[in-house]
């Protein structure tokens, strides 16, 4: 005998530990989380991308390893950048309308 799998509308993912209704939209507070989040870890680069050079304990350390190694701003900006688009990105996937 053949089993016949019942249409339930519920789909699996990574082997069942994830599973979904079908035409369920993202959550509301996902949307709003996916841009607070990725604005802070982009923030996070450009007011750190030079390391932590105000610290009380290690900022000396730091202050003299950008000395010797220089400024890595421009790779800096351009990994910021990076990042922005990939969050601006995610949030647009978050908050467009489900199609299947």
């Amino acid at each position: 005998m053949s089993e016949e799998k019942k249409e339930t509308g519920i789909k699996d993912y990574a082997g069942g530990w994830i599973t979904e209704r079908e035409g369920t939209d993202v959550p509301g507070f996902l949307k709003l989380a996916f841009p607070i989040i990725g604005l802070f870890c982009v923030g996070y680069l450009v007011f750190l991308r030079n390391g932590e050079t105000t610290h009380s304990d290690r900022g000396v350390l730091v202050q003299a390893l950008n000395k010797v190694t220089g400024n890595g701003d421009t790779v800096m900006y351009l990994v910021t950048a990076l990042a922005l688009v990939y969050v601006a990105v995610t949030v647009l996937f978050a908050i467009r309308k489900n199609t299947h």
